[in-house]
């Protein structure tokens, strides 16, 4: 018995490939984002279309399958918290073993496998994305942040500054400096 739903948007069917090596098919299809689909400050949106073009090859241990995946981005600037539009277009490929094929080491690696004729592709999917995503997305290559003092937007300011800062130790003797510039 499998665990896998068959309704499911990310689970495929290869019964039509029948286990024979060479043999294959091509699959476009247009997905839902699933939960979760991204890192903190950039991510896919869940329920967003994601654009998956798949070849699906029958090969000796299993079913090797090599995908694009298209899809729109959202988060904010690493730096200045400025929203983020942008698209990622990466590419995966992954072996689905059959269950004859599998080795007692299979649990300790991660391997990927079919249950029955039926392989689910969401941990490709969200592997691909992720990796290729950026650590610190930035809304341009030359944000400058924002300014460690006040928090305004350097980009919209550029020519913001402040005075020096006094040290504390100092405070008391401003004073005295501006007593005697007064007196002279």
């Amino acid at each position: 018995m499998t665990s896998l739903d068959p309704r499911a948007p990310l689970v495929l069917d290869t019964h039509e490939l029948g286990r024979r090596p060479g043999s294959q098919r091509e699959v476009s299809l247009t997905v839902p984002a699933p939960t979760d689909l991204g890192i903190e400050v950039l991510r896919v949106p869940e329920g967003s279309p994601v654009q998956l073009d798949l070849r699906l090859e029958a090969v000796m241990e299993g079913v090797l399958v090599t995908g694009e995946v298209r899809a729109s981005l959202d988060g904010e600037c690493a730096r200045c918290l400025e929203p983020i539009d942008d698209e990622i277009d990466t590419g995966f490929q992954e072996l689905y073993v059959y269950d004859e094929h599998r080795t007692p080491h299979d649990e300790d690696d991660d391997v990927s496998r079919l249950e029955g004729d039926l392989l689910d592709l969401e941990p490709q999917l969200r592997d691909a994305v992720v990796l290729a995503l950026p650590f610190q997305p930035l809304c341009s290559e030359d944000c400058e942040g924002l300014c460690p003092e006040c928090g305004v937007r350097l980009a919209d300011e550029p020519d913001h500054g402040h005075e020096d800062p006094i040290d504390p130790r100092w405070a008391g003797l401003t004073g005295l400096k501006q007593d005697l510039d007064e007196n002279t």
